[in-house]
């Protein structure tokens, strides 16, 4: 089996570096793209349709984080990519979640948290 492809979706260009160097690590992962904000994302996702996961922040500027979700969950060929979301804003968890995200971590993100949280989504 050939390793996933990870979407970061984040408008803050540190975190998006972070997260790719965390993914990087990891031997199962083959592929990493980055989009600054959602609507970035949501081009990124219906171009492309190899995908595997996305991590999604909830606040960015253009489209946030929920209406990504919202796009996802309404397009079938998109509603079956699993969505980590990452965010300072505990107070949306339960909006992303109802809105289709498949787990939350609360920024900053722990290595250990992200890819236990991967693998369990990915069952790489």
């Amino acid at each position: 089996m050939s390793g996933i492809k990870v979407l970061v979706v984040d408008d803050d260009m540190i975190n998006r570096k972070l997260m790719t160097a965390i993914l990087k690590k990891e031997k199962n992962i083959e592929s990493i793209m980055e989009a600054s904000n959602g609507q970035e994302a949501v081009t990124l996702l219906k171009d492309l349709n190899d995908i595997d996961l996305v991590l999604l922040d909830i606040i960015m500027p253009i489209m946030d984080g929920i209406a990504v979700l919202q796009i996802m969950n309404s397009d079938p060929k998109l509603q079956k990519i699993p969505v980590i979301v990452l965010t300072t804003d505990e107070s949306k968890k339960t909006e992303a979640l109802n809105s289709g995200a498949n787990d939350f971590i609360a920024k900053p993100v722990r290595e250990s948290d992200l890819m236990g949280k991967i693998e369990r989504l990915t069952s790489f």
